[in-house]
């Protein structure tokens, strides 16, 4: 049974204006240090993928926080919603700490899918609740 949808679009411009303002603290908030750890890499070599990466990250926590209907207040946290990736590809949520306690406690499941296209990185979430 669906639980919640949650969609989210992001400016990549937005992205890419807050990391030159604010440098790498600005990712560090968002991303995990898994992801961060991907993020620097991409980044190395060739910026511009490090700033894409930021921004499907940043869109679909966004995405799964209004799938949950908690918006971005406790137990959700940037930090503690990580975007994963199967060897495949797929993209996968991965919760960690309260944010996955809460989560498992009601049932839930997750898909995810991501998206980016020169401006726009985009991403969608259906979250799911196990029938009892």
């Amino acid at each position: 049974m669906i639980y919640g949808i949650g969609t989210d679009i992001c400016d990549v411009r937005r992205i890419r204006a807050s990391l030159e303002r604010h440098g790498e603290r600005f990712a560090r908030k968002i991303l995990s240090d898994a992801e961060f750890a991907t993020w620097q890499m991409r980044g190395q070599r060739w910026p511009e993928r490090g700033v894409r990466y930021l921004a499907t990250r940043f869109s679909a926590k966004e995405a799964f926080s209004k799938a949950i209907g908690l918006g971005m207040r406790m137990p959700m946290t940037w930090r503690l919603c990580e975007i994963g990736k199967q060897a495949s590809g797929k993209p996968v949520i991965l919760l960690h700490g309260g944010l996955k306690t809460w989560f498992e406690d009601q049932g839930l499941t997750a898909l995810v899918s991501v998206t980016d296209e020169t401006d726009y990185a985009a991403s969608f979430v259906v979250v799911e609740k196990k029938e009892a």
